[in-house]
């Protein structure tokens, strides 16, 4: 049996490696509607509502109703990152085979955001703190910096990242006026507070083998056709090569660019199923 029909349960525990979105990696988070409620609600709020982005030479100010035209592809993080002795955060840059370049993060937390979106996002472009946003509520005028703005194929991402546990009232506004600026440029909006059990520890496993290698043994093929027509588990595909040792990066690697199939919602381990993806139904 393959990955495919198996994809087609109904059971919403399982996250196969080989067609997950963001949506199938990420906790559930909803704004809640009480934070909406404080928003400037009159119509011509995405007139007054702005946004500034940084470029190499100067700053540029766009309106929230023309988001969708800001200078994206010239633009550089709103604010700057900070290394020095002593912080509490954890900053640092990831490369991500997607874009073939580094991207600053401020966390732990944005680090995993960074190799979710290279792995299931496959993304074409992600650009740290993108924009500063200044709207306005009930209290008065705000100001918010989202951590990231993620370009796919499919979708354009305007991301934020904090953990559950650190939510307080003022982030919730400033989550609701960043989601009502996203709708207003086509965009999807979304807090990441956290992650569904195992899908981050083995998407950093297959990340280690995510970047170009050979195989001038062939061994690709062998793992392969090691699952044609029903899974293997790990262990046991990788022993059915005729090099072992090497075939087990190999396979790795395979995984981590969707040629071979596995639960993400499963431990990896040398008991790990895994599958063929694209069987004869698809």
């Amino acid at each position: 049996m393959n990955a495919t029909s198996h994809a087609g349960s109904t059971d919403s525990s399982v996250v196969w490696s080989h067609q997950c979105t963001l949506d199938d990696l990420k906790a559930p988070y909803t704004v809640p509607e009480s934070a909406v409620r404080e928003l400037d609600s009159d119509t011509g709020r995405t007139r007054r509502w702005m946004t500034t982005w940084k470029t190499g030479r100067a700053d540029v100010y766009c309106p929230v109703r023309e988001l969708a035209r800001a200078p994206v592809p010239w633009s550089v993080p709103a604010r700057r990152f900070s290394w020095r002795p002593g912080q509490v955060h954890r900053p640092g840059l990831e490369c991500l085979v997607s874009t073939g370049r580094q991207h600053g993060f401020e966390s732990l937390a944005e680090r995993r955001l960074l190799l979710a979106l290279d792995f299931a996002g496959r993304v074409g472009e992600v650009l740290s703190q993108p924009f500063r946003l200044q709207f306005t509520s009930t209290d008065g005028a705000g100001e918010h910096t989202p951590d990231y703005l993620a370009l796919g194929p499919e979708a354009v991402w305007l991301l934020d990242v904090r953990p559950g546990a650190r939510i307080k009232p003022e982030d919730e506004l400033r989550f609701a006026a960043a989601a009502q600026a996203a709708a207003s440029a086509g965009w999807r909006y979304a807090v990441v507070t956290g992650w569904r059990r195992q899908v981050i520890t083995g998407i950093d496993t297959l990340s280690a083998r995510r970047r170009s290698m050979t195989d001038r043994l062939g061994l690709r093929q062998q793992l392969l056709d090691g699952v044609r027509g029903q899974p293997q588990r790990f262990g046991d595909l990788v022993a059915s090569t005729s090099l072992p040792q090497v075939a087990r990066t190999q396979a790795i690697h395979l995984l981590w660019h969707r040629r071979l199939a596995m639960d993400l919602a499963q431990p990896f381990e040398d008991a790990t199923w895994i599958y063929q993806v694209g069987g004869r139904d698809g």
